[in-house]
C-alpha cells in the first residue's frame, strides 16, 4: 500500500507541475490573416455535349439600369427582381459570357467578349481562355451572334491586331451590312454611333487579312453547326445549334438580358433592341422550341456559366441552370 501511495503522490505532483507550467507559459494565439482574399476562381466551366466539349468563359459583368427593360412598369420589374432575391439598388448585375466548343475537328469560339470597351468589370475572356488550357491561337473559328461591342470588341488586341491570329470570323451578313456600313452609322442617333465604330475597329484586322466572312441566310458557317435565326435585337442576331450523339446545345446570344424578368415575362423588351417587336417574337419562339425539345441552351447574359434548360410554366418560362459537376461524357 505504501508503494501505491508514493506512486500516486508522484503522479499527482507531476500533473500539478505540468498544470503550473502551462499556466505560466505564454498564451498561444491563432493569428487570423489581416486581409480577406478578393480574387475569384478562374471564370471557366466545362460540360460534355456528346463527343463535343463545351467550355463556358466569363468575360465579366455589367450593372444594368432597370429602366433599360421596356414594356413593363417599374413596380412589376421590382416584383420580378424581388422574387429572385435580386437587390437592384446599384443596378442589376448581368454576366457577359462566351463559349468555346471543341468538336474534335474545330475549336470554335462563340462571341469574343468586350476587351477594353466597357471598363474594368469586363474584358476577362482571353485570360479565361488561357486558364481553361487553351491559347487564343488554338481557335480556328469565331462565330459572332451579333456585332455589339460586348460580343465583338474582344476580337482585337489593344494595338489593333487580331486577338485570335488563326481564326476566321463568321457573322450573319445582315448584321455585317448594318454595323459595318459607315452610311448606316451616320444616320444613327449620336449616342448609338460609337457602337458602329467599335464594331468596325473590332473586325478591322480580320478584314485586312481576308478572314472576316459574313454568311448568307441558309448558309452553314461551319460543318455541323446550324444557324438559328433570332433577329430583332440586331438585324442579323443569330443563335448557333451544336449537335453531337443526340445532344443539342443552342448558343442564343442576347435572347435574354434579365433572367429574372424575361423568362417570366417574355414580352419585356430591352433598350438596345433594334427591332423590339421582332426581338420579342424571336424570344417567344426560341423559348418554346428550347422547352419542347429539351435543348441545352447557353446565354451570353445568363448567370455564369449560363448553361441550362428552359422549362415552360403556362405562358411563362423558367430558367433551369446546369448543376455543377465533373465532366462526364455519358450525360
Amino acid at each position: 500500500m505504501r508503494i501505491k501511495t508514493h506512486r500516486a503522490a508522484r503522479l499527482s505532483g507531476a500533473a500539478l507541475a505540468c498544470a503550473m507550467a502551462l499556466a505560466l507559459a505564454p498564451s498561444i494565439v491563432h493569428a487570423v490573416p489581416p486581409v480577406q482574399q478578393t480574387t475569384q476562381v478562374p471564370g471557366f466551366y466545362r460540360m460534355a455535349l456528346g463527343d463535343f466539349q463545351v467550355t463556358a468563359l466569363y468575360d465579366g459583368y455589367v450593372d444594368l439600369d432597370t429602366k433599360l427593360l421596356k414594356n413593363v412598369g417599374a413596380k412589376d420589374v421590382q416584383g420580378l427582381l424581388a422574387r429572385m432575391f435580386i437587390d437592384n439598388s446599384k443596378g442589376v448585375q448581368t454576366a457577359v459570357n462566351g463559349y468555346l466548343v471543341h468538336t474534335g475537328k474545330n475549336l470554335v469560339l462563340v462571341d469574343a467578349g468586350s476587351a477594353r470597351c466597357f471598363g474594368p468589370t469586363m474584358g476577362g475572356l482571353l485570360a479565361n481562355v488561357r486558364a481553361a488550357g487553351y491559347s487564343p491561337e488554338d481557335v480556328d473559328t469565331v462565330l459572332l451572334t451579333h456585332l455589339h461591342p460586348d460580343h465583338a470588341c474582344g476580337l482585337a488586341s489593344a494595338d489593333g491586331k487580331a486577338a485570335f491570329a488563326n481564326a476566321e470570323v463568321r457573322v450573319a451578313k445582315a448584321d455585317a451590312d448594318f454595323w459595318l456600313d459607315e452610311a448606316v452609322a451616320a444616320k444613327a442617333p449620336k449616342d448609338k454611333q460609337p457602337f458602329f465604330k467599335m464594331a468596325r475597329d473590332a473586325v478591322a484586322p480580320y478584314v485586312a487579312a481576308g478572314r472576316l466572312k459574313p454568311y448568307a441566310p441558309g448558309e452553314a458557317p461551319l460543318p455541323g453547326v446550324s444557324v438559328v435565326a433570332a433577329g430583332g435585337h440586331t438585324p442579323g442576331h443569330s443563335g448557333y445549334l451544336f449537335a453531337s450523339r443526340g445532344q443539342r446545345l443552342l448558343v442564343w446570344g442576347d435572347l435574354v438580358h434579365s433572367h429574372a424578368a424575361q423568362f417570366a415575362r417574355p414580352e419585356i423588351a430591352f433598350e438596345f433592341d433594334v427591332d423590339a417587336k421582332q426581338a420579342i417574337a424571336s424570344r417567344k419562339r426560341l423559348f418554346a422550341d428550347a422547352a419542347k425539345d429539351k435543348l441545352w441552351v447557353a446565354g451570353a447574359h445568363l448567370p455564369f456559366p449560363g448553361l441550362g434548360h428552359v422549362r415552360a410554366e403556362g405562358k411563362a418560362y423558367a430558367w433551369v441552370p446546369a448543376e455543377y459537376g465533373p465532366l462526364r461524357a455519358d450525360r
